[in-house]
């Protein structure tokens, strides 16, 4: 059987040595729009999920907790130094985006940059993301999206299975993945090419309150 994880990390243990020529400069912008939306402020506790070679971090204030995870050793890696040159005071760790070593309402904030389309199963990701950000935590998404009001064509599903394998999911929809884990979805915006690539803050909204009819 195909296993996606496992072609996942050999591939980007491939990219990894280039990642940066291909995906620095090209989604600079994206990535700082997209990170502008965060209320950010001291202290926080931060987890850049896919964290890569570490192309967010400068987009990021100094001021926080930062944990990151990527699935790619080669990646990790790169992130450290990164981190290491930046200055920031930080933890990276071998990690798969579908199982987070991290408990229950940890984070603040959950940054989720090029991973949605490339998981293989991208509703057990944002599950994870839920469950580790506290009551009120924010998800910053950035990625590329189907629109959400039209279902992917045959033509389009067609390509997705070339592109899937050796690239990116080009069929999911952003709107649904979030909230139906439980999100509330706060800004959705183009960022890219288009509406192609969009940037999404949501937030953990806190769980509703029951109503028991309890008399007055």
């Amino acid at each position: 059987m195909f296993n996606i994880t496992a072609w996942n990390r050999l591939r980007y243990s491939l990219y990894a040595p280039v990642y940066d020529l291909i995906a620095d400069r090209a989604f600079r912008r994206a990535r700082r729009r997209a990170l502008d939306a965060v209320d950010w402020w001291g202290g926080q506790r931060v987890l850049v999920v896919g964290a890569g070679t570490g192309l967010d971090l400068r987009y990021l204030p100094r001021h926080i907790e930062l944990h990151a995870g990527d699935l790619c050793p080669a990646m990790v890696a790169r992130f450290r130094a990164r981190a290491d040159a930046l200055g920031f005071d930080f933890d990276a760790r071998e990690m798969d985006a579908e199982r987070l070593d991290y408990p229950d309402g940890h984070f603040d904030v959950v940054i989720m940059h090029l991973i949605l389309a490339v998981m293989p199963d991208p509703e057990q990701g944002i599950r994870e993301a839920y469950r580790v950000l506290a009551d009120d935590g924010q998800l910053c998404v950035m990625d590329k999206f189907q629109p959400d009001d039209h279902p992917s064509g045959w033509g389009r599903r067609a390509l997705n299975g070339i592109t899937s394998v050796i690239a990116t999911d080009i069929t999911r929809q952003a709107g649904p993945l979030l909230r139906g884990a439980g999100f509330v979805i706060e800004e959705d915006r183009p960022v890219m090419m288009g509406a192609l690539f969009r940037a999404l803050l949501a937030r953990k909204a806190p769980p509703a309150t029951v109503d028991t009819g309890s008399p007055d």
